[in-house]
């Protein structure tokens, strides 16, 4: 089966990263961060494929999706669909 985001997903991984940000860095760039217990708590994960993992936010059943760094494991860039 051919995954045509593949090589985008790719880049995006090599990129995030490349050199990972800390918390304070993330949240300059892109707002609210999570630590994986902080992002399970106000999220259900429905499925991932690196570096995008699909949630539903518990406050209110709403869909989306946020972006993760490796290491230090860090959750960022809600985006609702």
């Amino acid at each position: 089966m051919s995954d045509a985001t593949e090589s985008i997903r790719r880049e995006m991984v090599k990129e995030i990263n490349h050199e990972p940000g800390s918390r304070e860095d993330l949240e300059q760039k892109h707002g609210k961060v999570w630590d994986t217990q902080e992002m399970q708590k106000e999220f259900e994960q429905l499925g991932f494929i690196a570096p995008l993992i699909v949630v539903r936010r518990r406050s209110d059943g709403i869909k989306g999706s946020l972006k993760f760094q490796h290491s230090p494991r860090f959750y960022f860039d809600w985006s609702p669909d």
